[in-house]
């Protein structure tokens, strides 16, 4: 019979008696209660801590490293425990919304017919040459991303990109990878990014954006070994789609059985309203990135905008109030289970703050990396930043934690502040897309309908030479004192 994991979009076939040779993965909500369940016993542990904070002109707050002490230990309890989830969700209800909201415009967009209309004629033009539009989008996403340093943005491509590519006989995992390994790299390398290399930068007290010919080799370092990694799994389920690791899922089956006409059929007819929908989408999306890279948005200013589009294209295509609504409905139960995931992934974060052990755990990585030999210290630097980025998922505030400890450290560890920066881009960047505690990145594979555990599993070799590549950059810039 078939046994359903329990992520959405995933399935896999299984005997009545379940053995080790057909092990069911667990549900994702199992695993991420599980992480919380050893944060919750960590507190038991682990001596609570804290640095005081300093404010910054910004309005943030960064630890001052020199004043770790440790305090009276508060683990967590039962109801600390059982309350993880829901306060977890509160605290990342930006993420929430955001994620419930681009489901509800896009089912908006697709009710209209505009994204059966893209999907028609891009498809058309690209039936020839679609593994080079693939490498054009991931270019173009990684640049984006390397600029303005708003991975989440991956949460807009995927449902748009999504019906492209299953009608050019991809799947989804193509699509998820086409976004997410695209937005990573370019996040990672962050030539602008102002999340990680600008606020590491200023924090590090080196020039802001100084650097940027390396960052750019590591960009095309990046941008080039995912863009051939994705190509050549897109290229094998294309020519044979029982390769790919969603093959048996159901709700696959379905958006083949749904898009695979497109291309076969006659092409749509685009009319008046259809062009000023497609127009009034175009605006919207130009004002939600000005608003962005202008004027600080991120997602709660994002879904707003989000908001708009939905109401004012659906009215321009001619749909009633009530259509917008119910479509509305129908793009929120789709996304449902990403936004609670998101939410979820959250509350392992909340248990380590109310238990004040974050502190400590970083107190804890500056010593160790200050043990190492100085040859690997930089190596350690990354290690470090790519394990804490597991608690910390978000760039910014990554930064604003472990910087002020790795800043100092670096010098008393002979290498270039500089190059502890690229450590923690690397160590930030990398895990996003790979820890089911990144928010955005839960939220994205529940979007494309991608479970976690098939995403590991196509990921994981990526990451491998990802990682690889981290260590040939920090061991030459380390060797070669790079500092300007």
């Amino acid at each position: 019979m078939t046994v359903k994991d329990g992520t959405p979009g995933a399935s896999t076939c299984a005997t009545e008696k379940p053995s080790a040779r057909n092990f069911v993965f667990p549900h994702i909500f199992s695993i991420l209660v599980g992480l919380i369940a050893v944060a919750a016993i960590a507190t038991h542990i682990i001596p609570a801590g804290e640095y005081q904070r300093i404010a910054t002109d910004d309005g943030r707050s960064r630890i001052d490293p020199d004043t770790f002490r440790f305090i009276d230990s508060a683990p967590a309890g039962i109801l600390d425990f059982l309350t993880a989830v829901p306060r977890g969700v509160v605290s990342a209800s930006a993420v929430v919304i955001f994620v419930l909201v681009t489901g509800g415009m896009f089912m908006v967009l697709r009710s209209t017919g505009i994204i059966g209309i893209a999907v028609d004629r891009l498809g058309r033009r690209f039936a020839n040459n679609s593994l080079l539009m693939i490498a054009v989008l991931m270019a173009i996403f990684a640049f984006i991303a390397s600029i303005i340093g708003t991975s989440e943005l991956s949460l807009v491509y995927i449902p748009v990109i999504l019906p492209l590519l299953i009608a050019l006989g991809y799947d989804s995992v193509t699509a998820a990878a086409v976004a997410l390994c695209a937005t990573a790299a370019g996040f990672t390398a962050g030539v602008l990014n102002p999340f990680t290399t600008g606020l590491g930068q200023e924090i590090a007290e080196v020039d802001r954006y100084s650097g940027a010919l390396v960052r750019l080799l590591v960009l095309a370092a990046l941008v080039g070994s995912a863009t051939w990694f994705v190509l050549r799994y897109a290229r094998k389920v294309r020519r044979d789609p029982s390769l790919g690791l969603l093959a048996n899922d159901d709700k696959e089956a379905a958006k083949r059985n749904e898009y695979r006409d497109v291309l076969i059929a006659d092409p749509p007819h685009m009319t008046v309203r259809h062009k000023l929908a497609a127009a009034a989408t175009a605006i919207g999306f130009a004002v939600m990135i000005f608003g962005v890279v202008r004027l600080g948005w991120f997602m709660v200013e994002m879904a707003g905008v989000f908001i708009g589009i939905g109401i004012v294209v659906g009215l321009i295509a001619g749909l009633t109030p009530t259509a917008i609504s119910e479509a509305f409905e129908r793009g929120f139960r789709e996304v449902l289970l990403g936004a609670l995931i998101a939410g979820v992934a959250r509350g392992v974060a909340v248990i380590l703050e109310d238990g004040q052990i974050m502190d400590t755990i970083v107190y804890g990585i500056g010593n160790a990396v200050s043990g190492m030999p100085v040859a690997l210290a930089a190596l350690g630097m990354f290690v470090s930043q790519l394990l804490f980025n597991f608690v910390i998922p978000s760039g910014s505030g990554q930064a604003l934690v472990t910087m002020p400890i790795m800043a100092p450290l670096s010098d008393v560890l002979d290498v270039t502040r500089q190059t502890a920066v690229l450590a923690f881009q690397f160590g930030d960047g990398l895990g996003n897309i790979l820890f089911p505690t990144s928010g955005y990145f839960m939220a994205a594979l529940a979007i494309a309908g991608v479970p976690w555990q098939k995403w590991v599993r196509f990921y994981l070799p990526l990451f491998a030479a990802w990682c690889g590549i981290a260590v040939v950059f920090l061991l030459v810039t380390q060797a070669i004192g790079w500092n300007g």
